[in-house]
């Protein structure tokens, strides 16, 4: 069984059956509980990521309701049975009991974690090939098909810094293996989905000065100082600076 958040929620069932979940409070209650699993989730935090501050006043009774269906849609598509439960009452809420390899979030959690550790440890292919795993888990935007409040929210950005990093890991992994020019493409997304970025601009800035392409490093420089300066108000970091003055120079450029 696999639950799967990283893109359109669904489940995944022993058989091999693909249960799409409906954009539904319920959904959004279990998706809360798979990612704060082996924890318990006051009824108070659900309630608020269900109806943020304006709860109706039979709140605590519609949330046992929500609580009711999920636990029949999941009997009902065998997910779980008499001998596994899966959304569990324990006061002051309800928890999820699941296993770290049934959720998509653990896992690339792991594959992520692995790779740096690898990384750190020189062991470049290794490294590479647990990033890659943990990173084609994400199929689309995570959580895209579940309606979400201010707690699930902050979930969201923490899986996107997740995938940040990992990306951001990739590449060095990459860089150390000679990887270069391949890498330009994914630079150039990257620093137009976070255009703040400064770290993300500097790759950019040295892989393009490392296949020759001074021209476009220093467009990707001025792009960066107009950037912050339109936003922040602010120049480069002295590095990125220094960086630039060394394209300009032609001399050799590290990252």
């Amino acid at each position: 069984m696999r639950f799967n958040l990283l893109g359109r929620v669904h489940v995944i069932t022993d058989a091999g059956c693909v249960i799409p979940l409906k954009s539904s409070k319920a959904t959004q209650l279990l998706v809360l509980l798979l990612l704060r699993r082996h924890e318990v989730v006051g009824s108070g935090v659900l309630i608020e990521e269900l109806w943020a501050d304006h709860p109706p006043r039979s709140a605590m009774t519609t949330l046992q309701t929500y609580v009711y269906h999920t636990r029949r849609l999941l009997g009902e598509h065998r997910v779980t049975s008499d001998d596994r439960e899966l959304v569990l009452t324990q006061p002051p809420g309800y928890f999820a009991l699941i296993d770290e390899d049934e959720l998509d979030v653990a896992v690339a959690e792991r594959l992520i974690r692995t790779g740096g550790r690898l990384l750190e440890e020189n062991r470049l292919e290794e490294a590479l090939a647990s990033l890659d795993a943990g990173l084609d888990l994400w199929r689309g935007p995570a959580l895209s098909t579940v309606p979400c409040g201010r707690v699930l929210e902050s979930n969201i950005a923490h899986l996107e810094e997740l995938r940040l990093f990992g990306m951001q890991l990739r590449i060095d992994a990459n860089w150390r293996l000679g990887r270069i020019g391949p890498m330009i493409p994914e630079l150039r997304s990257l620093v137009i989905s976070h255009p703040l970025n400064e770290t993300l601009h500097a790759k950019l800035m040295g892989a393009l000065c490392q296949m020759g392409r001074r021209a476009e490093a220093l467009e990707s420089y001025r792009n960066l100082r107009r950037i912050l300066s339109d936003e922040l108000g602010v120049d480069p970091t002295p590095e990125i600076q220094r960086m630039h003055m060394e394209i300009l120079n032609g001399e050799k450029v590290l990252v």
